[in-house]
């Protein structure tokens, strides 16, 4: 408590609160969106579940809790009627008796004690802070606390101590953070559509994520890409790495593509714009081998928690599935070579899974 500190400890509490009151609470509200579905009516339970998931992740680095809380929140938004005791949110899948207690105190009282002491400690605050930074993890934000840096503020002062992404990610905080209405992703994906429809006719583009799953908002463009000539057997890596190089190169010549994080032979990470009445967005570009391309679509399409559960039941049935291909798992425990896949109805028929539109996948 702040009577309890030194008078320097004080300051730094002070000059932490003050920053992070203006920014945190609409910082942790975007990450909590992503379990939630429009027209929650368990909506506040979700955001502090959501809001412990960060915490658990920035800050106490435990993926068991995190995969835990935001298990709850996806499932917990995807229940149609309000929750009104734990007892009746532990009969939902992936709720468990500790959960189902934070949602009681919720319930009766309107607040979570747990995450009111979060908001009251300086170091916790400093770190999920700077983790709002696009390429500042939870190790280089702790790094950085230990550095007496623990606002954005102060990181604008020590741009020396960041990488490039994170110097970019710095320079479009607010940008990076709003989320992208549907209708701008959608302009997006025709200009990506045709200037690469015009740059050669065997590519094929698919922009993933919750856009493909009907979201109306989403954090980022997640494109993802494949030529008729790239197959995970092509041996020329001139090939590869001018596939993705001549599409980036072409986007950057029509302006849609205005910074560059990082650029590989099949991955490319940076940041676009539309136009001068729109933010700078997050734009990721994948360039996968056209015989891995449906499987690549299914797992970057998600949801996280659909994809484990499609994973699950594929072992089950005798299958090991990921975003590269799907093998039948022989008696001995060893998968045999890739099925042939044509499209996302081959992986669901292969593994007699029922098959979920893309909109139907946000669980």
């Amino acid at each position: 408590m702040l009577w309890h500190c030194t008078a320097a400890n004080r300051v730094i509490l002070r000059r932490t609160f003050v920053e992070v009151r203006r920014s945190f609470k609409s910082s942790t509200m975007s990450k909590r969106k992503a379990p939630s579905s429009e027209n929650n009516p368990n909506h506040d339970i979700c955001s502090a579940l959501s809001e412990l998931a960060e915490y658990e992740k920035n800050v106490s680095r435990n993926i068991y809790k995190y995969n835990a809380y935001r298990k709850a929140a996806s499932v917990l938004a995807s229940h149609s009627t309000r929750i009104t005791s734990g007892d009746e949110a532990r009969k939902l899948s992936g709720i468990g008796d500790k959960i189902s207690k934070k949602i009681d105190e919720i319930l009766q009282t309107g607040k979570l004690q747990k995450l009111e002491n979060i908001h009251n400690d300086a170091s916790s605050i400093a770190i999920n802070l700077l983790t709002r930074v696009s390429g500042i993890g939870p190790a280089k934000a702790r790094q950085l606390v230990d550095m007496d840096i623990k606002t954005i503020e102060d990181l604008h002062k020590h741009t020396d101590k960041l990488t490039h992404h994170q110097i970019i990610g710095l320079k479009y905080l607010d940008d990076f953070e709003k989320k992208i209405p549907r209708s701008e992703i959608q302009d997006i994906e025709k200009i990506i559509q045709h200037e690469v429809s015009n740059l050669d006719s065997e590519y094929r583009v698919t922009i993933c994520g919750s856009y493909r799953r009907g979201k109306i908002e989403s954090g980022d463009v997640d494109t993802l890409i494949t030529h008729t000539s790239y197959t995970s057997k092509t041996k020329d890596k001139n090939l590869k790495a001018n596939l993705l190089k001549n599409i980036v190169q072409m986007l950057e010549k029509c302006h849609l593509i205005t910074e560059t994080i990082s650029l590989g032979d099949t991955k490319f990470m940076g940041a676009c714009k539309l136009n001068d009445d729109t933010p700078t967005r997050r734009l990721d570009i994948r360039l996968t081998p056209h015989d891995q391309y449906y499987c690549s679509i299914l797992y970057f399409t998600g949801s996280d928690l659909f994809n484990k559960d499609m994973r699950a039941h594929a072992l089950e049935a005798g299958f090991t599935l990921n975003e590269y291909s799907l093998r039948p798992v022989g008696s001995t425990g060893v998968p045999g070579e890739p099925l042939e896949i044509n499209s996302e109805e081959d992986i669901f028929d292969f593994i007699n899974y029922p098959f979920k539109k893309p909109e139907e996948r946000s669980k």
